[in-house]
């Protein structure tokens, strides 16, 4: 399996913390060198693992802000 690339290029936040220190952060992503896009999901303390997660385009994002906007 090819390794992945990943460059956290901003870190908009923390959502949740565990007990053994992983967060659940909003980050600006690029992966494998492509144009960073927003990601969700748990990252170990020093970022070197990650848990599944979801990564959103510019336009999901805008999209998911009006649909939570209504709740």
């Amino acid at each position: 399996m090819p390794e992945i690339k990943y460059e956290i290029v901003e870190n908009l936040g923390v959502l949740s913390e565990t007990e053994k220190g992983w967060q659940k952060e909003l980050n600006l992503v690029s992966w494998n060198d492509r144009p960073a896009k927003y990601d969700l999901r748990d990252w170990s303390p020093n970022h070197e693992k990650m848990g599944k997660g979801i990564t959103l385009t510019n336009d999901e994002v805008a999209k998911l802000k009006e649909i939570l906007g209504k709740i």
